[in-house]
């Protein structure tokens, strides 16, 4: 089932090592995910693909609202992350609420770290430490035009 993949940080963190004990490479990234679309498979679908498994750090339903505003997010954190744990391609979906991914990143130490190229790799949080500890940091391409903020606008223009 779905809910298995969500993890809480000690229990991702466990995974992540007997994963790596398994020779298999973390690829791991985060984000709200909220309102899923096109633009989040493709980009999780492609992150997988750096490595063996794939550890998805989801924002909790407080750090969104902090980061987006009081509207968001739309969809609630578990329902995010049951969305997120039904991809084929995400192996486990954690959830964490400090307003950085950084204390997640150092606890499951990731041999790659993915974000959208809307990024480069010197804002990427976590970047050096996961480039100190002998790890990559890669950057995908977006889908043009596929953003949850740009749904939501569309949405209330249409009505």
């Amino acid at each position: 089932m779905t809910e298995s993949k969500i993890l809480t940080r000690p229990q991702a963190v466990d995974r992540a090592s007997q994963w790596r004990a398994n020779g298999q490479q973390i690829v791991f990234t985060n984000g709200c995910f909220d309102i899923v679309h096109l633009g989040h498979i493709d980009y999780l679908e492609k992150a997988r693909a750096l490595g063996h498994r794939l550890i998805l750090g989801l924002n909790t339903d407080a750090s969104v609202s902090s980061i987006k505003g009081p509207l968001r997010p739309v969809v609630n954190e578990y329902a995010r992350a049951r969305l997120m744990a039904a991809l084929e391609f995400v192996d486990a979906v954690t959830l964490f609420g400090e307003e950085t991914p950084l204390a997640l990143i150092q606890a499951l130490r990731p041999d790659v770290l993915v974000k959208g190229n809307d990024y480069s790799v010197q804002t990427i949080v976590g970047a050096d430490f996961v480039l100190a500890h002998g790890g990559r940091v890669e950057t995908i391409a977006l889908v043009p035009g596929y953003s949850t903020t740009t749904l939501i606008e569309r949405i209330k223009a249409g009505y």
